[in-house]
């Protein structure tokens, strides 16, 4: 594994345990190079599948390996200020990336991984929910949030 401080390829590893929720190994490093200590994550990658970023009118559809990091960023900038324990966070990270997973399709389109998201920040935080939803969905006039605020509440019953 090489060291994120000075690059060099060799580390040792101190301590390996499972992760909070289970989804993966936790291990603490220490450098053999520079003698700095750090934490890794090993997670399991049932195969490889490819995420489908259409392309808009007349654009051909581009590939790219899923990455589940980029479900992470999303989530934490919606959930930002929010009263909610990252454990819990990544619990719905972790699920969307095992649906994808077992999905058993070598392709998901980003559409597909963006209802997911919306459906697991529905169920963490309505606030959450909306900051997502006014990227995802382009909102564009407060109308728009005023709209899809008022249907949060009506099916969150506040």
């Amino acid at each position: 594994m090489r060291c994120p401080f000075c690059a060099h390829d060799e580390s040792q590893v101190k301590d390996s345990r499972p992760s909070e929720d289970n989804t993966s190994i936790r291990r603490r490093r220490q450098c053999e190079g520079c003698g700095a200590r750090f934490t890794t994550f090993e997670r399991v990658q049932l195969r490889e599948v490819m995420v489908v970023k259409s392309g808009g009118a007349g654009v051909e559809p581009r590939r790219e390996p899923f990455d589940r990091s980029k479900i992470e960023q999303s989530v934490a900038l919606a959930c930002r200020k929010r009263a909610i324990a990252q454990e819990r966070i990544d619990r719905l990270v972790s699920g969307i990336q095992r649906q994808i997973e077992t999905m058993g399709d070598a392709e998901v389109e980003t559409r597909q991984i963006g209802e997911m998201v919306m459906e697991g920040l529905r169920q963490l935080d309505s606030v959450a929910y909306i900051r997502f939803a006014s990227v995802y969905r382009d909102f564009t006039e407060a109308r728009d949030f005023e709209e899809f605020a008022s249907s949060v509440r009506e099916v969150g019953g506040t």
